[in-house]
């Protein structure tokens, strides 16, 4: 990922005190795509000129009803930046001669950067080369509900052969980042950065560092993400997988090797995932071949952490260097010192570093799976770090959850008594593989309402052996805190048994995804619609 330099003029000194590009994708797999995450429906195709929306439950928001219009001509309308993508089959190379097969958007991985400013009107078009229907997330943006990219809920699936544009008003500055939302598409090689900059930016820094981690098992051996989606539904989870040599699809085509794997993880509460996956990557790179990051000694580096992952949480540091964290999901924190990060899938992160002077592996650890990727920071001489480095500060102070941040004033959630609450419980297990909200898996049907207005609190009680990143669309909540709301993110990791409560005002209307940003959870049904009444 190249270096988008930029220098800012203005507050660093609370940081200092505190320490249109082309998408490509391709794979073997015939599937249809129509799991949980893409929810069908027979209305027109979408193109550029629009389309019939799927149609709310009688009572409900449409995602393109007036309601909505009218939330989306209150964020107004700034100049308009276009970029055009294509997804498509594609060969990508992953580092030291490696070529795999996928799916991506245009020929590189991870997909080209979009960047914004906030206020500006992001027009997005999307071209559907693939050989099944796909969609396009913005994930962590608040946006008009039309625009959200949920097939059967917000949009009707792109066909193969067509195109979408994807037009909304992007109100917030800060990382974020696009993927489908259709099937398992998700981890494959359908991913990209999108960047919200801040016309005011308040932090000072020399240089800044996009970070994209990765878990990766598409094209390796045969491998596919349907395959390992087929073989943990397939009752075959609670093997070693030392005794399945390949994984059979329902069709009886061998693709590829048994992919399941129980690791467990301190950090993470116990079972750290089922998958294990034969490559893990920064920037689309594996640690043999690594993506490298070139700077001066002294440099102030803004790296915007991204974890695009399909089932993977991974423990960040950057070797001989602390980290002051400064966002979380977007949105400003109180800058907060620390030696490593955990970032679980879909969450984002904003840290600045001084550079010194040298070689430094930038490491990620994917948890509980005995295994790393790397990136290369070079400020001066010497030779690149092993591909199996682990710097000291994997091992220090981590910062295990955004429950220990605080929000900046700027962004802190103003205290408000909830005019609803909701508790929700996280249901299902490794051997049956079902895993489901309530004890419920996903139907277009089962609702959450609120109406507009409304402080809406949730309560995640994780009842299983395993972590969940739980992700709503369309919102940016606030963690309870000690001292009231705490920070703002619209993904948060629930440990197992344990509970995590969250606040939202309900500022949005729509049909809203909320779901575990596992891929593999999710498209098994741990997945479900916060809705508002019309």
């Amino acid at each position: 990922m190249r270096a988008h330099q930029t220098r800012r003029a203005v507050l660093g000194a609370a940081i200092a005190a505190a320490g249109a590009g082309v998408l490509a994708a391709c794979s073997d797999s015939s599937g249809t795509g129509h799991g949980p995450m893409n929810h069908g429906g027979s209305a027109p195709t979408p193109t550029r000129q629009g389309y019939v929306a799927p149609e709310a439950p009688e009572g409900y928001v449409t995602a393109n009803g007036t309601e909505v219009l009218s939330r989306e001509k209150e964020r107004g309308s700034g100049t308009v930046r276009t970029f055009k993508l294509t997804a498509t089959a594609t060969r990508l190379e992953l580092g030291g001669g490696r070529t795999v097969r996928s799916w991506a958007y245009g020929d590189r991985l991870p997909g080209t950067e979009v960047r914004v400013t906030a206020g500006e009107t992001l027009s997005l078009s999307l071209a559907n080369n693939l050989p099944q229907d796909t969609s396009l997330h913005c994930h962590g943006i608040s946006m008009r509900n039309d625009m959200d990219g949920v097939p059967g809920v917000t949009q009707q699936p792109i066909r193969p052969g067509a195109e979408f544009t994807y037009r909304f008003v992007v109100a917030h500055p800060g990382t974020y980042w696009f993927h489908p939302h259709s099937g398992v598409q998700l981890d494959r090689g359908m991913y990209a950065p999108l960047i919200v900059e801040d016309p005011k930016e308040p932090l000072s820094y020399d240089k800044e560092w996009v970070v994209l981690l990765d878990d990766w098992v598409d094209g390796v051996d045969g491998s596919t993400p349907d395959a390992v989606l087929a073989e943990l539904n397939h009752g075959r989870a609670g093997h070693s997988g030392a005794d399945m040599p390949s994984m059979v699809s329902p069709t009886g085509k061998a693709q590829g090797p048994s992919r399941v794997r129980k690791g467990t993880s301190r950090l993470l509460g116990g079972e750290a995932g089922d998958v294990a996956y034969p490559h893990y990557l920064i920037n689309g790179r594996t640690a043999d071949d690594p993506a490298q990051f070139t700077a001066k000694p002294g440099d102030r580096i803004r790296l915007r952490i991204i974890n695009a992952g399909g089932e993977t949480a991974f423990r960040v540091a950057l070797g001989g260097h602390t980290l002051t964290v400064t966002h979380t999901d977007g949105f400003p924190v109180q800058p907060t010192r620390t030696e490593a990060l955990l970032v679980g899938m879909g969450e984002r992160y904003d840290v600045m570093v001084t550079a010194k002077d040298g070689v430094f592996p930038l490491t990620a650890l994917a948890e509980g799976k005995k295994a790393s990727s790397m990136a290369v920071l070079r400020t001066g001489g010497g030779a690149r770090p092993a591909p199996s480095v682990r710097p000291a500060e994997l091992d220090g102070a981590v910062l295990k959850s955004a429950a220990h941040l605080e929000p900046d004033e700027s962004v802190a959630l103003p205290r408000r008594k909830p005019d609803r609450i909701m508790r929700i419980k996280l249901t299902g297990g490794m051997e049956k593989y079902d895993w489901a909200f309530d004890d419920k898996p996903y139907s277009p049907d089962r609702l959450y309402a609120v109406r507009s207005g409304e402080r809406v609190r949730m309560v995640f009680i994780n009842a299983t052996d395993m972590w969940h990143p739980i992700h709503l669309h369309g919102h940016t909540f606030a963690l309870a805190g000690i001292n009231g709301a705490g920070a703002r993110k619209d993904t948060a990791a629930v440990l197992p048994h344990r509970k995590v409560t969250v606040d939202f005002d309900a500022d949005n209307p729509g049909l809203w995804m909320l779901h575990c940003h596992n891929i593999y959870h999710s498209e098994s049904g741990m997945m479900t619609t916060v809705a508002y009444r019309a």
